[in-house]
């Protein structure tokens, strides 16, 4: 695995190269060859997951959008967004007090700055947040499809990161998607030699997710690979990018640790009281023996079941041969599921961003649609029917936390 060479694309894609990603190009000179029926379809399915949500919530007769930006973590992210940091907690019934500062500050600072410059009421500038980054994302994630395996898979890859069942949490107020789009656009600058854009980017990635941090690892091992290739011979644009990559996440935990009087300690601490630490699996094997055991809701056999597939995914990204920093990116993200505690329901969306998981499905549903084109058609319909359906029973009929 490399980050400079490019894997062999699949039959009959396209040779030509993209150009760079910054957006002024982008309105220049038009998205690249095909990106706009991959991102019609994107729109379309997501629009179907919104407007099943709705309809959903008018069957059960809840408010038919209240839920899009006042679910869960969402009611922290628009407190923290009007109030600040350091006025909300809350008391578990163990006893443990959760803060605010497990929630890092990007999207709730952009939150703050949309409301303060238009005459939109947080959870709406919450959302336009949320969906507009969604479709950068989408947009990032067709480009690298593009420039590693041609239009064909970049189309199924951005079809499939659509249709995931836990996709509906690109439609709502939470930060998977502020973090998808920073994260996809500074691995293809990774890939492109634009080491600058890269960390800076990332380091933005960090501000926005407490596994922020899985950007800045792939861009600084993608780094320190290119260092050991060209024998040292880098440029200093390199180093710059490798060295602001982590910049981000580490000055919120150190942030956190010099308010809570425990510079190092002090962020870790606060995760804990939400049962979020790294623990090599322990809390995630109980779990599955309980479930195993006693059962539960279908949404935890159903998270159980997306974590394993993207274990698997992982495995077969490996045998891809995948660039390194994809590669590095999903296996921190999986890793960290895996080997994470916390709300089992709440790992599938952890998971989401990981989108290079999808890469070798996406091959294998292109080779597909060429020779069966019906075939495909079904399978891909299957998957988005499921997306639809689980989608709006985990926003609007679960209790379980997302």
């Amino acid at each position: 695995m490399s980050t400079s060479s490019v894997p062999r694309r699949d039959a009959a894609a396209p040779s030509r190269p993209l150009g760079p990603p910054a957006l002024s190009r982008l309105a220049r000179r038009g998205v690249p060859d095909g990106a706009l029926p991959a991102l019609a379809l994107f729109a379309a399915v997501r629009l179907a997951g919104i407007l099943v949500v709705v309809l959903t919530n008018a069957v059960r007769g809840h408010p038919l959008v209240k839920s899009f930006a006042h679910s869960w973590d969402s009611r922290w992210y628009l407190h923290i967004a009007a109030q600040g940091y350091g006025h909300k907690i809350w008391i578990t019934p163990q006893g443990a007090v959760q803060s605010d500062w497990a929630f890092f500050p990007l999207y709730p600072g952009l939150i703050r700055a949309l409301t303060t410059v238009l005459p939109f009421t947080p959870g709406q500038a919450a959302l336009l947040i949320a969906w507009a980054a969604a479709g950068v994302a989408a947009y990032g994630v067709y480009v690298v499809g593009h420039h590693l395996y041609g239009r064909g898979v970049a189309t199924a890859l951005v079809a499939l990161w659509a249709a995931l069942p836990h996709s509906v949490e690109l439609t709502i107020a939470y930060t998977e998607s502020l973090f998808a789009a920073l994260a996809v656009w500074s691995l293809y600058c990774v890939l492109k030699g634009r080491w600058l854009w890269a960390g800076a980017l990332a380091a933005l990635a960090g501000l926005s997710r407490p596994s922020g941090f899985a950007v800045a690892v792939a861009v600084s091992l993608a780094a320190a690979h290119e260092v050991l290739r060209r024998r040292g011979r880098v440029p200093a644009s390199l180093w710059a990018g490798a060295l602001t990559a982590p910049l981000g996440w580490l000055a919120y935990v150190l942030w956190v640790g010099s308010q809570t009087g425990d510079l190092l300690g002090g962020y870790f601490k606060v995760q804990s009281a939400w049962d979020s630490r790294f623990d090599f699996g322990v809390g995630a094997a109980r779990f599955v023996k309980a479930l195993l055991l006693h059962g539960g809701g279908a949404v935890y056999p159903m998270s159980l079941v997306i974590v394993a597939a993207g274990v698997l995914l992982f495995a077969l990204l490996c045998l891809e041969r995948a660039p390194l920093p994809l590669v590095v990116f999903a296996g921190v993200l999986v890793l960290l599921v895996v080997g994470g505690s916390g709300s089992f329901s709440s790992k599938p969306r952890f998971l989401l961003p990981a989108f290079p998981l999808l890469i070798p499905v996406a091959r294998a549903l292109t080779r597909t649609w060429r020779v069966r084109p019906a075939h495909a058609v079904v399978v891909y319909g299957g998957l988005t029917v499921v997306s639809l359906l689980f989608g709006a029973f985990v926003t609007v009929v679960a209790h379980s936390p997302l």
